[in-house]
């Protein structure tokens, strides 16, 4: 992965919403080959490394159906578009049918040429690989159906939501272990040497087309995770676990694309280990959403090597709209958090603007939502100021913070700082819902004469700290809830 920088941002589009909103707003339709080059220059100019085009892939005409047809999947659609038509029911972006691009967004040559204008800004490409099924009417289910997860008349009448009956076989729909299956896809027998081999084909077919590969659901196929959701229906497990024996075999004919995993369980490091580059960080997701400080410090205490390969996210299509999901404030606080640290940056289309509406993964079309101008300033002013060599190349670390023992609001404050060279960067958080003091001390500050010069690059205004009280105690820091600063520091 040498051609990505380090702490790169991702920005994640829903492909068919997004080319669906494009042709609303120029009065045509708009493929992946004719995106006006204006929409790829916004995209760029939010300081972007990489896009995601999320749910490129052919979809299945029966996932479609199902969808159409479900109790639980049609309610929903329908709060999200509350003028649905059959129409904007495509299928999910995640019941693949074949790793082709669909025609509806360009086929391969559209890809082609969004690939190429993308890299004429420097932007690289990411895109999906489901490992741990296929759609229900994928050709392997005629050609292969070794491939998969099988069953027995037994099992459908004992287990009917868990088995289906195709083409005179007994399969196993896809299956997360601690949720119902997915009656659209038919689960893949990841411990099968033949599945695997596919797989590693597939890769290198999905890695020639783009830059990066996101993993859905990678730790399904994990061998102790697969053993414990299928039991007796896996068979044996191979000596090698999954992604030891598919990732390598992808990397030595393209080392330098970059793996992600969807990661959950505190898997994340196993995974590493197995060869993904980075690995969703849904922990810290949760802390910000549900914690306190304290909590996100705890966090925030691990190796900054392995920080780095983490993917940090206030929203992505499987989360509610951060818009929605955080109270205003706290929502400002977080965002400033997932900015700043080391990492895989993680943006969602829309998230800007403060779309608080979640898109089912089967429609082709959004609902028009009211722009949040205050919070679209909020975001482009974060990125504006972030966007810089000390934040991506330097040496981050967590900074040391005290009070006082009739002041202990200091817990509620997390702090840390970016060096890289004469360069430093000082973000300091108020984690709370109350004003919070304390005195956070910079790493590597030598004490000595003259003066720091701090100004808050989020518009907070300058202040002049001695040298040797920053050195020494710290600097003094006073927020009000949810306050944060994004400060610059200079010698004076």
């Amino acid at each position: 992965m040498s051609r990505w920088p380090k702490n790169p941002r991702v920005y994640e589009i829903n492909t068919a919403a997004w080319l669906s909103g494009l042709g609303s707003r120029y009065q045509r339709a708009v493929d992946l080959s004719s995106v006006p080059a204006q929409e790829w220059n916004a995209v760029a100019e939010l300081g972007m490394d990489a896009v995601w085009l999320m749910g490129v892939w052919q979809r299945s005409p029966l996932s479609r159906k199902r969808a159409l047809e479900a109790k639980g999947v049609l309610p929903e659609m329908e709060r999200a578009l509350s003028d649905l038509v059959p129409e904007d029911v495509i299928g999910s972006a995640y019941s693949v049918r074949r790793y082709e691009v669909d025609e509806r967004f360009g086929g391969q040559a559209g890809l082609s040429t969004a690939r190429k204008e993308l890299a004429k800004r420097g932007v690289m490409l990411v895109l999906d690989f489901v490992p741990n099924h296929t759609a229900v009417d994928h050709p392997w289910v005629v050609s292969h159906p070794e491939f998969y997860v099988r069953g027995s008349p037994q099992d459908l009448v004992e287990t009917p939501g868990l088995f289906t009956e195709l083409d005179g076989g007994v399969f196993a729909y896809g299956k997360d272990p601690y949720f119902p299956a997915w009656t659209d896809v038919l689960q893949l027998n990841a411990f099968s040497g033949a599945v695997r081999k596919e797989t590693v084909e597939i890769l290198r077919g999905i890695a020639g087309l783009c830059d990066g590969i996101r993993c859905d659901m990678a730790m399904l196929v994990m061998n102790d995770v697969f053993e414990r959701t299928w039991g007796e229906h896996a068979g044996h497990a191979p000596d090698r676990d999954f992604w030891e024996e598919v990732i390598p075999s992808v990397k030595e004919i393209f080392p330098d694309v970059l793996f992600m995993a969807e990661a959950y369980w505190d898997l994340e490091w196993a995974l590493m280990e197995q060869g993904f580059d980075c690995c969703y960080d849904k922990r810290l997701y949760d802390r910000l959403l549900c914690g306190n400080a304290h909590s996100v410090r705890l966090h925030l205490g691990a190796d900054p090597a392995y920080q780095e390969r983490l993917v940090r996210f206030l929203e992505n299509h499987d989360e509610r709209r951060c818009a929605e999901a955080f109270p205003p404030g706290r929502l400002e606080a977080a965002a400033v958090a997932v900015t700043t640290l080391p990492g895989v940056r993680l943006f969602h289309e829309g998230q800007f603007e403060g779309r608080r509406v979640r898109l089912p993964v089967q429609l082709a079309r959004g609902p028009l939502e009211p722009l949040d101008g205050r919070l679209k300033g909020f975001y482009s002013r974060l990125l504006k100021v972030t966007r810089t060599p000390v934040m991506r190349e330097g040496r981050w670390e967590l900074c040391g913070i005290t009070g006082w023992p009739d002041n202990p609001t200091c817990a509620s404050l997390l702090a840390w700082d970016w060096v890289l060279g004469p360069q430093r960067r000082l973000v300091v958080i108020n984690f709370s819902d109350r004003p919070a003091q304390g005195l956070v001390k910079p790493n590597g500050l030598e004490s000595g004469p003259g003066e720091l010069e701090l100004a808050d690059l989020m518009g907070g205004g300058e202040f002049r700290v001695k040298l040797r009280d920053a050195a020494g105690e710290g600097i003094y820091v006073d927020l009000g809830p949810w306050g944060y600063h994004v400060m610059s520091v200079l010698n004076a």
